[in-house]
């Protein structure tokens, strides 16, 4: 579980994205960033023990930082108003299918997975797998709880026919995106509740046939 100063902290910074105040409130910061690692840590834990490829992570892999990079942006406030972790072989920079749990006040939280806009090379490979193999994707993601906790697959699509693949393909809709992604959203209440890891880890869990399936694909 999460305390509610974490989230308290995350909406106050929402309202004073600024160095002054965040110069002024660091110690609630680091309070902030301590018991998010805490949690993150126990999510460790438990995807070594669900998801083989996950042992071995460590704090510094998962936790993204706060400070934010404003160089191409046109929003320059200077930090995220949310924290956030990812889990996938090979650390946060990885560009293997994963895990990714997003805390942000206001309903904006969610446990999450899938492949956030891959190379060309490795979206090339998963558009063959799921064209070869779609009766076994199919079925995974058409699964009655993994319907009832994600919906559907989502990611932006391309608004053409990806190259080599035919708009009657049965697999088109899937073939066409250039993110594969889920997401199950959480309550700034759920977020503070002793069940928090234990709900996160069944999120994960549901997602993993489709993390297995994609990395297979890029093996």
């Amino acid at each position: 579980m999460l305390q509610p100063s974490t989230l308290k902290f995350l909406k106050s910074l929402r309202l004073n994205n600024n160095k002054v105040w965040f110069d002024e409130h660091r110690e609630a910061y680091l309070t902030a960033k301590t018991d998010f690692e805490n949690m993150v840590q126990q999510l460790i834990d438990g995807m070594a023990k669900q998801d083989p490829a996950m042992a071995g992570l460590q704090l510094k892999d998962c936790v993204f930082r706060i400070y934010k990079d404003v160089r191409f942006s046109k929003d320059k406030t200077p930090y995220k108003a949310h924290l956030a972790a990812s889990f996938q072989s090979g650390g946060k920079k990885s560009t293997l299918a994963g895990y990714y749990f997003h805390l942000e006040p206001g309903g904006n939280s969610f446990a999450g997975g899938g492949l956030w806009m891959p190379p060309a090379p490795q979206l090339k490979k998963v558009r063959q797998e799921i064209d070869y193999n779609f009766e076994e994707f199919e079925q995974i993601i058409s699964g009655k709880e993994f319907i009832r906790h994600f919906g559907k697959i989502e990611g932006e699509a391309l608004k053409t026919v990806p190259q080599g693949y035919q708009a009657d393909n049965p697999a088109i809709a899937y073939l066409k995106l250039k993110s594969l992604l889920m997401s199950h959203p959480f309550t700034d209440d759920a977020c503070v509740q002793p069940s928090l890891v234990r709900d996160i880890l069944k999120s994960f869990s549901l997602m993993q046939p489709v993390i297995q399936f994609l990395n297979r694909a890029m093996d």
